[in-house]
């Protein structure tokens, strides 16, 4: 008998109380996830505490899956948001990019293009090191920075990934998800890092984000305990309409091998300032659900959208039904 779809959160201001926590408890989710691309473990001990408590208060079983650092490259810290306006003209060196990325975009010709923020702004290279602003928006500190097309070799921890797997028994985390798989060398220095801690219950769940990382699919998928559909950065790295063919086919390839995988990015995208969902997201949650979803998670719905118990709400009410319709 098919095992039950897990509902999965993500932690964030808009559910840092207890009573919130305890009311997305209670309308089906099973489990959260921690965003550690910003930010050290301890330093969001209240809100596993919180989540914890709230755990507790419902007699459920606490389950914290941490999202690592790893390889994805992302900007520095910037003295203010920048608004990047359409057409504008902008130096490179004003975007705080990493080292990894300049060097790479300084050898590459005109017109080559660069994303941030998981592809909501688009640049494209004007002049030596200067961008020309294809579509803007405000840019915030820290987001993701990518050369589509352009793989950079990077290590698969960071130093902060490293601090937080050795502190991770501490805060009782049952799962380390790792971004950017690009191979199962990537697995093992996790597994390698997590087995050193004393962690080998731990479940790894590799994130699927990149080419790289679907043509390695065969050599991944043995390594960790899950693969995650990442369909955020994953949309950057190829044309938008061909990211729906991709799914399907590391879903298809997950089922071949018996691995559980899990679907996130936009799931409830419309529900961060919305009560009610649209007809196309319930959609495509009843659809990841009959691909043979072992989990769906919920990212910025409920870390910092308006309706984070209603998110969940309609989550876990879609994935039911996807479930009775399976049964017949």
């Amino acid at each position: 008998m098919r095992k039950k779809v897990r509902i999965y959160g993500t932690l964030g201001p808009a559910c840092a109380e207890r009573g919130t926590l305890e009311k997305m408890i209670l309308e089906g989710m099973g489990g959260v996830r921690l965003n550690l691309s910003h930010t050290l473990l301890e330093d969001a001990s209240e809100l596993i505490e919180a989540y914890r408590d709230a755990s507790k208060a419902c007699a459920a079983e606490p389950e914290l899956l941490i999202d690592m650092q790893g390889p994805e490259l992302r900007i520095g810290a910037l003295e203010e948001p920048m608004l990047l306006e359409e057409g504008a003209q902008i130096a490179a060196h004003s975007l705080c990019l990493p080292q990894e990325v300049s060097a790479v975009l300084d050898a590459l010709p005109l017109g080559a293009e660069l994303l941030l923020d998981d592809g909501k702004l688009l640049l494209v290279k004007a002049a030596s090191m200067h961008l020309r602003v294809v579509r803007g928006g405000v840019l915030e500190s820290r987001k993701s920075a990518a050369l589509p097309g352009v793989e950079i070799k990077t290590p698969a921890m960071t130093e902060s990934d490293i601090i937080n797997i050795k502190k991770a028994s501490s805060f009782g985390v049952s799962a380390v998800m790792q971004p950017f798989v690009r191979g199962k060398d990537d697995l093992l220095a996790v597994r390698a890092a997590l087995d050193s801690a004393g962690l080998e219950q731990v479940r790894l769940l590799a994130k699927i984000e990149s080419l790289e990382g679907i043509a390695a699919l065969p050599e991944i998928i043995p390594c960790c305990d899950e693969i995650v559909i990442a369909r955020g950065d994953l949309g950057n790295a190829m044309k938008l309409w061909e990211l729906p063919a991709a799914q399907k086919r590391i879903s298809r390839a997950c089922r071949e091998s018996d691995r559980d995988f899990m679907v996130v990015t936009q799931m409830l995208d419309s529900m961060m300032h919305r009560a009610v969902p649209t007809r196309a997201e319930v959609s495509d949650i009843f659809n990841a659900v009959l691909d043979g979803a072992a989990s769906v998670m919920v990212t910025g719905e409920t870390a910092s959208g308006e309706y984070p118990v209603q998110a969940i709400g309609y989550l876990a009410s879609t994935v039911r039904e996807a479930e009775l319709f399976i049964e017949g």
